[in-house]
């Protein structure tokens, strides 16, 4: 089932993604009917291996796919009600939605203050908004304020990215797109960038949508998840539920019946003859 406003506990629906299909040098389908919602105020996650097609989707969201020569072929998406097919991704970003890109992508000359500076670009409400702003950055990430002199390509990858959630939070969203922010960080900063995620979205009202391949943590974090495969969703629901769904467990969290598995050891026909079914 997709999720709703009434499976989200009757919390409005901020986005919509129905029945998309997208194609890459005209040629290339990548994402096969993919459906989804984020609820206000929720934590949604999209999980799946590498190359499942989680960026994608995200990129299709966002307006990011036409630097790809990628494309919405089928299907629409729709931020409270209305259609953001043609809004650029600046225009989007004023909408209230941005994207934090998967590897960070700081600007490594800038320092990390104004790195964070740059997420307010599109805001015309004054300087004193805009620093207010910052100190809220820095309460939540107050390792920034550390290095807020230092350039951001001299911080390690955990501060980067950091850095690369607070600038988003410059723009005022209502909407984060977070794409694989556990990549290439040890579990204890993952844990860490996972506590302010879950922070900013209980205090601060802020909606995300999460690509990720560490499922345990992100089933741990989000309220309701939908599981891609080969660009086809092939589960989703509560993420309470999918943490104790056997599947789940077996594939995703590497446990069976017979305890903790190897995903190596799984072949992955058995999957698809099981979800696909």
């Amino acid at each position: 089932m997709t999720q709703t406003a009434d499976s989200a506990g009757a919390r409005e629906v901020l986005l919509e993604v129905n029945n998309i299909e997208v194609i890459y040098n005209h040629v290339i389908l990548v994402l096969k009917g993919i459906s989804l919602s984020v609820p206000k105020g929720g934590i949604t996650a999209l999980l799946g291996g590498n190359g499942a097609g989680k960026t994608t989707t995200l990129k299709a969201i966002s307006n990011l796919l036409n630097s790809e020569r990628g494309e919405v072929t089928k299907g629409s998406i729709l931020y409270r009600g209305q259609s953001v097919a043609d809004l650029s991704p600046s225009e989007l970003v004023r909408r209230g939605v941005i994207q934090v890109m998967e590897g960070r992508h700081c600007f490594e000359h800038l320092t990390v203050e104004e790195n964070l500076y740059t997420g307010a670009f599109t805001r015309t409400d004054g300087r004193p908004a805009i620093q207010t702003d910052l100190d809220m950055v820095y309460q939540y990430f107050p390792r920034l304020k550390d290095r807020r002199k230092s350039q951001a390509g001299y911080t390690s990858g955990g501060e980067q990215q950091m850095c690369a959630i607070g600038r988003a939070l410059m723009s005022r969203p209502e909407t984060v797109l977070l794409d694989e922010p556990s990549m290439g960080l040890a579990p204890q900063l993952v844990e860490e960038i996972f506590c302010i995620v879950r922070d900013l979205n209980e205090k601060e009202g802020v909606s995300f949508l999460l690509a990720e391949q560490n499922t345990n943590v992100a089933l741990r974090f989000a309220g309701y998840g939908y599981i891609l495969e080969n660009g086809r969703v092939v589960m989703d629901g509560p993420a309470s539920d999918l943490r104790e769904n056997p599947d789940v467990k077996e594939f995703y969290l590497g446990m069976s019946e017979q305890g903790r598995k190897s995903y190596r050891d799984v072949r992955s026909y058995r999957r698809r003859k099981r979800w696909l079914s």
